[in-house]
């Protein structure tokens, strides 16, 4: 167990090395930070003065090793844009980030499971046919479209719900949560459900399918053979081992709920850290930019891992294995 956490970590370890040099040498190439700074009419004299300043004007492999250097104490510069320092501004944005993914993570499980179990024991039936047809619909409108669409609707149309920002929040130390207060949740129901509609509609399709796939598996005829009931067969049997590639989806997922959040928090002004990268790309950013990918490439990495210990806990057979090697 032990060796097997060991190795998944070493091998983290030279994911985020490699995710850290591409997103470093791809961005040298985004822009000149320089001409953002001081403009079109700066003298050659200030330019150079500036791009000395900022370390610009040194090596590329000197700037990458100060950078992990900096990276692994949990230093990433300091932003060109807003003059403050990266690791601040990230941990300013990412209580937003995190609350806005997990609530449509929530979403998406607490309707996606059901869902997909509906479709799965009513197949052929009407109710399983809309469901498929709506799971359908989710997995093909891009986000962009769903949120304006939602707005629309319920900001505009019927003024129920607001369209932009986080509303009043609460601190709790150095976190911040809209969580705690109406006028949060408020904000928060609409770029949530926007975030989760894909994510829901392809765990109603993936359960459908793996739970189709289990109940045609010889044990779960041996347990209706035995006089087990249907509420039993499907709870301990079919849907615990219907679960486990599941779980690797739904992991994988939350990852993407927090990286490819920037559309929805473009659309809805939603202050978090992919409304942070738009902006750091339009302005070349670089350190910004390189500490955002760095930091969602620890959070897949962390991701995957807690996935595949996970498997342990809804596979016997998995625990068996490592405790004959």
């Amino acid at each position: 167990m032990w060796a097997f956490v060991l190795r998944r970590v070493s091998q983290a370890a030279a994911v985020m090395l490699a995710v850290a040099f591409v997103a470093f040498a791809l961005f040298q190439y985004v822009g000149d930070p320089v001409t953002n700074l001081l403009g079109q009419d700066a003298t050659e004299a200030q330019r150079t003065a500036l791009r000395s300043s900022l370390g610009l004007d040194r090596a590329f492999p000197v700037q990458f090793a100060h950078f992990v250097g900096q990276a692994v104490q949990g230093e990433f510069g300091v932003s060109l844009r807003q003059g403050r320092r990266v690791a601040e501004l990230l941990a300013e944005r990412f209580p937003a980030t995190l609350e806005l993914a997990l609530a449509a993570a929530v979403l998406a499980v607490s309707l996606g499971l059901p869902l997909g179990m509906l479709a799965a024991l009513r197949r052929g039936k009407p109710s399983a046919q809309v469901v498929m047809s709506i799971s359908l619909l989710g997995v093909s409108l891009p986000t962009f479209l769903i949120g304006i669409l939602l707005i629309l609707g319920f900001s505009v149309h019927l003024k129920w719900l607001p369209s932009f920002g986080r509303g009043e929040v609460v601190a709790l130390g150095g976190w911040t949560t809209g969580l705690l207060s109406l006028d949060g949740w408020r904000h928060l129901i609409l770029p949530a459900a926007t975030l989760s509609v894909f994510q829901l509609a392809l765990i109603v399709r993936l359960v459908r399918a793996e739970l189709l796939e289990v109940l045609r598996a010889d044990y779960i005829r041996f347990a209706r053979a035995r006089g087990l009931s249907q509420g039993t067969i499907l709870l301990r049997h079919a849907l615990r081992n219907a679960l486990i590639p599941v779980v690797t989806v739904m992991g994988l997922q939350l990852g993407s709920l927090i990286a490819f959040s920037i559309i929805t928090e473009t659309v809805f002004q939603w202050p978090g850290m992919g409304l942070l990268f738009i902006q750091a790309v339009q302005f070349a950013d670089v350190p910004v930019m390189a500490a955002y990918l760095c930091l969602i490439a620890l959070i897949f990495v962390t991701i995957n891992l807690v996935v595949d210990l996970s498997y342990f806990a809804l596979d016997p057979r998995l625990r068996a294995d490592r405790a004959k090697a």
